[in-house]
């Protein structure tokens, strides 16, 4: 069992919170992705787990061992994880081979040139154990990085915002390159990111920081579709929260009724997601408003609509181009539940 429990942990600099009691707990053989904003205390967390860090209180075990307590602080060394830093992090003057091969300490040379072998394969950089650092493209500096990793069969594997220095196109391969050799070989691990695309399409479970805390966890799909309030909703993807007066499971919304799931009467918001939001012929909707601005992304464009009784301008995702022109008029419909919030809870997460 290699799995990772963190209870109240806390860490401060200068007197300032960056840990206020945080919990998680990542299962054996999962990938779970802590995503948050800058300064949230992802990377704190991350230096603690891997030892480079003192924590001021709390506990960390890992595979039923404390490796963090009270009067307890083992040594990195000694705790049997392994790191892929931001941008690979690999030794210039060493061979790929030798890189991968650098921890296997303890093994005979033909044990390490076997497990080298297997972990290159595994990354898909087989035969080009002989090659320099320099000569690897970015996206194969990080699969050795993640091959030297893997390579001693560490307890955990920690992921510091490994892809941040690769381009965007490619960045998704890579991603899915290292999910599936992290899954190929069962290693638990924890990517850290505030990337929400990044989490939600690499991880098993997605770990939602806020000010220190995990304001929320849960599968990918939990995390999306039930935030547990407008914050977390809104920075794991683009969100629609309207006003609305809620009874018998509908809502009154700018965009119509809207069902919403639960109960609940009266006053609150319900929370959309843009994807659920159509446009629609303005003569037969039964909502319709002024195009304000069109951002055009390719696989889809997100259309700003001035609707009468909205806070501000409502964003629809359309798939690819669209046939409007801001000034126009264009008319808006919604598909699927809304998710209810109460009057209080949203404002609060708004604030």
């Amino acid at each position: 069992m290699t799995d990772l429990h963190i209870s109240e942990l806390r860490k401060s600099y200068d007197g300032t919170p960056v840990l206020d009691g945080l919990d998680l707990d990542v299962p054996s053989g999962r990938l779970v992705a802590v995503l948050g904003p800058s300064g949230c205390g992802k990377t704190t967390m991350l230096r603690i787990i891997a030892g480079f860090l003192h924590a001021d209180a709390g506990r960390v075990e890992l595979g039923g061992r404390t490796v963090v307590g009270p009067g307890v602080h083992v040594a990195p060394e000694r705790r049997g994880v392994g790191i892929v830093a931001q941008e690979g992090a690999l030794f210039p003057h060493l061979s790929v081979a030798r890189n991968v091969a650098f921890g296997l300490t303890g093994l005979s040379r033909a044990e390490r040139a076997a497990r080298t072998a297997e972990m290159l394969e595994l990354v898909g950089l087989a035969g080009h154990g002989e090659r320099m650092p320099h000569e690897l493209s970015g996206g194969q500096q990080q699969r050795v990085a993640l091959a030297r990793a893997l390579a001693p069969r560490p307890a955990l594997v920690l992921l510091d915002e490994p892809f941040n220095a690769l381009d965007s196109a490619l960045r998704a391969g890579v991603r899915a390159d290292v999910r599936d050799a992290l899954h190929a070989t069962g290693a638990t691990a924890v990517l850290v990111t505030h990337d929400q695309q990044e989490a939600l399409s690499t991880a098993d479970l997605v770990a939602v920081v806020r000010n220190g805390r995990v304001a929320q966890s849960g599968t990918p799909e939990e995390v999306y579709r039930s935030p547990v309030d407008s914050w977390v909703a809104a920075f794991v993807g683009d969100a629609v929260v309207l006003p609305a007066t809620v009874a018998e499971g509908r809502a009154r919304t700018c965009v119509g009724t809207v069902p919403v799931a639960g109960g609940g009467k009266g006053p609150g918001s319900v929370l959309l997601r843009p994807e659920q939001l159509r446009l629609v012929d303005p003569e037969a909707a039964a909502v319709s408003g002024v195009v304000r601005d069109i951002c055009f992304y390719g696989h889809d464009s997100v259309v700003s609509l001035d609707l009468e009784g909205a806070p501000g301008p409502v964003e629809v995702r359309h798939p690819g181009p669209v046939v409007v022109r801001p000034g126009e008029l264009a008319g808006v419909e919604v598909v699927g539940e809304g998710l209810l919030r109460e009057a209080d809870r949203a404002e609060d997460a708004l604030a």
